[in-house]
C-alpha cells in the first residue's frame, strides 16, 4: 500500500506567521502523498470580534449561531486556507482549498442536542475517500479547513482534529496512512511546564494510566481520543509533536500505538 502522511496543524503555529511559514516549509519537504488539515478558530474570534459578534465557548468548544458560521466560513474556508494554499504555491506544492462540501468530500450531521445546544456543529458521519484519492492520484495536495456539510446545503463547524481522523480513517482502507498532529509543543507532555518532559510512546494501557493520573488532561483528552479513535479504525500510526517533526525525526516527540 502507498504511503499517505495527514498533517494537522493547530491554530497558535497558524496565528504566529514565523512558525507557520517553517511549518509549511517542512510540509514541502515531506515526501510522498499528503493532505494538510487547519482550522482557524483564534482567527475567526478576532475578527467576529471586529465585526460585533461575541463568540460563545463552552468546555473548549465554539457554539456556531448562524452569524457566527459565516464568520467562520469567511476565515477558515477563505482567509485562512487561501493563505495557506497561496504559501504552498510558493512552495512548488500544487495545492488545492477545500472545505467537506468540495467533491462531497466530508459529510456531517448536526450534533444531537444533550444538555447543550452547539448549533451549526457538525460531527462527521462519511468521507468520500474515493473522490478525494482521484484528487491525491492527479498529485493534488488537498488543504482542508475545518468545515464540513450535511448533503442538504448545510455547512457545519467541525472540529479540526476529528476532521483529520476521520480522513485518516476513511484513506486508510486505499493508503497506508500515517497521522500527525502539529502543534506549539514537543509532544505529548508529562508536565505542562516542562517542554522537555515528552512522553515518547504511548500505547492503550499507558493511555489510561495517564489519564486515571491525570497527566493527559483538558484540551490534550479529546486529542488523544481522535488518535485512538483513529488507531483502531486502520490508521498505522499516530504522531504528535512540534511543527518540524514531519521532516526532523531526531528530536522528541510521541508515538500513539494501540
Amino acid at each position: 500500500m502507498e504511503k499517505l502522511s495527514i498533517v494537522k496543524i493547530g491554530g497558535n503555529v497558524i496565528e504566529n506567521k514565523e512558525a507557520l511559514t517553517a511549518f509549511l516549509e517542512h510540509f514541502s519537504q515531506l515526501e510522498g502523498k499528503k493532505i494538510l488539515v487547519h482550522g482557524g478558530g483564534k482567527r475567526a474570534t478576532h475578527i467576529a470580534s471586529k465585526l460585533g459578534i461575541e463568540s460563545n465557548m463552552i468546555n473548549g468548544r465554539r457554539v456556531t449561531d448562524a452569524e457566527t458560521l459565516e464568520v467562520i466560513t469567511m476565515v477558515y474556508g477563505g482567509l485562512v486556507n487561501k493563505n495557506i494554499v497561496a504559501q504552498l504555491q510558493a512552495l512548488q506544492i500544487d495545492a488545492l482549498g477545500l472545505t467537506g462540501a468540495d467533491i462531497n468530500s466530508i459529510a456531517s450531521e448536526k450534533r444531537p442536542v444533550k444538555d447543550i445546544d452547539y448549533g451549526f456543529v457538525g460531527d462527521v458521519k462519511k468521507v468520500n475517500a474515493e473522490g478525494i484519492n482521484k484528487l491525491i492520484q492527479a498529485d493534488f495536495t488537498p488543504v482542508f479547513c475545518a468545515i464540513t456539510h450535511d448533503e442538504n446545503g448545510q455547512l457545519f463547524n467541525t472540529n479540526a482534529d476529528t476532521i483529520a481522523s476521520e480522513l485518516a480513517i476513511g484513506l486508510s482502507k486505499l493508503f497506508q496512512v500515517e497521522l500527525y498532529y502539529c502543534f506549539e509543543k514537543n509532544g505529548v507532555l508529562r508536565s505542562v511546564e516542562d517542554d522537555d518532559s515528552v512522553i515518547e510512546d504511548i500505547n492503550s494501557k499507558t493511555y489510561a494510566s495517564l489519564k486515571a493520573e491525570g497527566i493527559i488532561a483538558d484540551g490534550m483528552l479529546p486529542k488523544l481520543e481522535n488518535c485512538y479513535h483513529a488507531l483502531t479504525q486502520g490508521v498505522s500510526k499516530v504522531i504528535i509533536g512540534n511543527p518540524s517533526v514531519i521532516s526532523n525525526k531526531d528530536q522528541k516527540f510521541t508515538t500513539l500505538c494501540l
